[in-house]
């Protein structure tokens, strides 16, 4: 108001002046109007200065208004930055230029092994390392390096990562630079994560199984081998598999069979030393690296230690089962200097322990290589001659020994080479049914034999023998059965010769598969009766139709009481059990008058006729009338 009056004075005293005349008289109208004129504009000079101040204090309230919401905002923000870091899973401490903490959350000093309230705002990082590792953080370290570690991986750079040991706890530890200065400190807890790993790395190396070393390590122990070999320091690599492993599996469960993998591995690491390394390769599947002071003995020791401790018997949830081992050897570096050469070698001679009875170990010989190679190149051969159809098949009569009358023919497969000559099964079926071809094989020899069948007269019968292997197939049934329709061979025209050896496998799913055939009306027949195990009761467990009695008992059916008594027991078994007795290998007439005394039903063999191609069957049919006049008679 003091600069409205004075402002109101000096236009007062202006007008004043001019309302005064040069006689010094003053008119008084004139400045009445003039007053009037300046009061009216001091007037609206007061009511502009009272809008001004109505909006300033309009202004003001506005902003004590947002300063409120801001301070409001800022309140919030502060609740939701101190639970974010009391709730984050990480330790976090922010630091300033002077490595001084600015912020730290709680989370920090329970990983680090802290006291609450052992670090606060203020807290040094060398204060706060010193104190972790007096609760131990940094084994083996000073504070003071400690801290000189973490400064200089942490705090020198943009961004780094360091990793140290908290107690039991692995942590890592990382910054990341604030603009202006300082820096964040992170602290992660990662020993779940380093565990995991490890886990995933121990399953990459090892199998699940046993907890052994797979074939991956082992490889990689055998090159670490062939480097120390080099500098003379020599090893033998035995490989080995288990005898009669699958009929655990099919006969008790894997369930069992697992089991069994891990006595036997704890079997084998009793048994090595140290120094020695067996690992896991697969199935039942076992491989060691034995280091060598003396070659060979000490590998000799070893392997027959082996075949003792994995041969005793197990007992297994009440099974009590018993395996053996055969065991193949390759002495580093004489036999290989690389891993896979080493490998295939040792496998090698495990191939030819198998095959010489089992239960044995055999050193690898050059020799076995070029006989692997050979036996491939049969493999590739028959392979070819299968797609391009180079078997052929031979039929030799079966005949009645009271009237010599042809009742059937038995197809016998054969291999025809490229020159033209043909191999006998004994050469080529043993790795047919080691490949899995003596399937597709089998499957061609029914459909081709009942093809030929059909064309013979009267009920004449086809005999086919039958591979365990094929045997064992789940379609099997089904390729008799279409075999019989697509020919339109009357079943029970059909005979099927198994041998013991398919006995052996699980009995009742044998009996069922037997069954299943028998149904379809085919005949059934026990090839080599008396040449494999328990056959008595195998001859319990199923009705065969015939018996073939092996031709090993019908040479020496003259020369040997022993081997007739064995014949007329075989033929009086027959007849009391309502079978057919079919007698192979006849090549005298002294060994037909002699299956004749004892009742013998059927025979076949040389004196009759070697096996002829299907071409030939009509003109034996015709001869056989005349060619054995005696017995017609």
């Amino acid at each position: 108001m003091g600069d409205v009056e004075a402002k109101m004075e000096r236009l007062f005293a202006r007008q004043l002046a001019r309302a005064t005349g040069p006689d010094g008289g003053v008119d008084i109208r004139a400045l009445a109007r003039m007053v009037r004129s300046s009061y009216e504009e001091a007037e609206r000079d007061r009511l502009r200065t009272d809008r001004a101040m109505d909006l300033m204090a309009e202004e003001l309230e506005g902003a004590n208004v947002e300063l409120e919401r801001l301070l409001q905002d800022i309140s919030v923000q502060n609740l939701r930055f101190e639970a974010a870091l009391g709730n984050m899973p990480h330790g976090l401490a922010m630091l300033d230029a002077a490595e001084r903490v600015l912020v730290v959350n709680a989370r920090l000093g329970e990983m680090l092994g802290l006291p609450d309230g052992a670090v606060v705002p203020g807290t040094t990082l060398a204060e706060m390392v010193a104190a972790a590792c007096a609760h131990g953080f940094c084994p083996g370290q000073e504070a003071e390096e400690a801290t000189r570690d973490i400064r200089r991986s942490l705090l020198s750079g943009s961004a780094a990562e360091i990793e140290r040991m908290a107690g039991r706890r692995m942590l890592l530890l990382s910054s990341r630079r604030m603009e202006g200065s300082g820096c964040v400190l992170l602290v992660q807890d990662i020993t779940e994560r380093r565990a995991q790993e490890a886990r995933i790395a121990h399953l990459a190396q090892h199998d699940v199984l046993t907890g052994l070393p797979n074939r991956a390590s082992f490889l990689a122990r055998i090159d670490q081998a062939l480097a120390r070999a080099q500098r003379g320091e020599g090893f033998a690599l035995l490989c080995l598999d288990l005898d009669r492993f699958k009929q655990v599996n099919d006969t008790l469960g894997h369930p069992i069979g697992d089991l069994l993998l891990t006595e036997v591995t704890a079997r084998l690491r009793a048994t090595l030393r140290e120094t020695d390394m067996v690992a896991r390769l697969g199935g039942d599947e076992f491989a060691i690296i034995q280091d060598l002071r003396r070659q060979p003995p000490d590998t000799v020791a070893l392997a027959r230690r082996i075949v003792e401790v994995v041969s005793a018997p197990y007992l297994i949830n009440g099974h009590r089962i018993v395996v053996g081992t055969s065991i193949g050897i390759a002495l580093a570096p004489a036999d290989g200097a690389a891993a896979d050469t080493l490998l295939k070698a040792a496998d090698l001679a495990l191939y030819r322990a198998k095959a010489d009875g089992r239960g044995a170990w055999r050193f690898f010989e050059p020799a076995m290589d070029a006989r692997m190679q050979e036996r491939r190149a049969t493999e590739i051969a028959l392979r070819d001659a299968l797609e391009h159809r180079n078997f052929t098949l031979l039929y030799q009569p079966l005949l009645d020994v009271g009237t010599l009358r042809v009742s059937g023919f038995e197809a016998l497969l054969r291999w025809r080479q490229p020159d033209g000559t043909l191999s006998l099964p004994a050469t080529f079926i043993p790795l047919a049914e080691e490949t899995g071809l003596i399937v597709q094989i089998g499957d061609w020899v029914l459909r081709e034999a009942c093809r030929a069948a059909l064309a013979w007269p009267g009920q004449m019968s086809v005999a086919v023998n039958v591979s365990s292997v094929q045997f064992r197939q789940p379609r099997f049934v089904d390729q008799v059965r279409d075999a019989l329709a697509e020919s339109g061979l009357a079943p029970s025209r059909l005979e099927l010769e198994v041998t013991e050896t398919i006995m052996l496998q699980d009995s009742a799913v044998v009996v069922a598969q037997l069954n299943r055939l028998r149904a379809l009306g085919v005949r059934i027949a026990m090839d080599d009766f008396g040449t494999g195990y328990s056959s008595l009761s195998y001859l319990r467990s199923f009705p065969f139709d015939t018996i073939k009695i092996d031709r090993s008992f019908v040479r020496d059916l003259d020369a040997r009481g022993d081997a007739r008594a064995i014949v007329g027991a075989i033929v009086g078994l027959g007849q009391s059990l309502g079978m057919r007795t079919t007698a192979e290998g006849v090549e005298t007439e002294a060994e037909l008058a002699g299956l004749r005394r004892v009742g013998c039903t059927d025979a076949q063999g040389f004196l009759f006729s070697h096996p002829i191609p299907p071409e030939d069957v009509p003109d034996f049919l015709a001869s056989t009338a005349s060619a054995f006049p005696a017995a017609a008679e």
